[in-house]
């Protein structure tokens, strides 16, 4: 019984650590994701303005969407594998 709960005693530790770096990882990709879909429209709102067109923003916005997206699922995967 004494074995048994230093076994514990030993993984909490380490199972908190564990459980704080994941949501630290996840927090990190919120943010890449987030800059990643801004500066695509920053990038589409500067080429509708320097070639006078309007299908730049969205067209470029959309594939940041896709582009961030799979960011996230590639992350994922990579997290759930450890």
């Amino acid at each position: 019984m004494n074995q048994q709960n230093l076994n514990n005693q030993n993984k909490s530790p380490k199972d908190s650590k564990g459980k704080y770096n994941k949501f630290l990882r996840f927090t990190g990709v919120a943010l890449q994701m987030g800059l990643t879909i801004y500066v695509g429209n920053l990038l589409g709102m500067w080429l509708d303005s320097k070639y006078n067109s309007d299908k730049f923003e969205p067209s470029i916005t959309l594939l940041a969407v896709f582009a961030s997206m799979y960011m996230v699922i590639a992350q994922v995967i990579k997290v759930s594998k450890e």
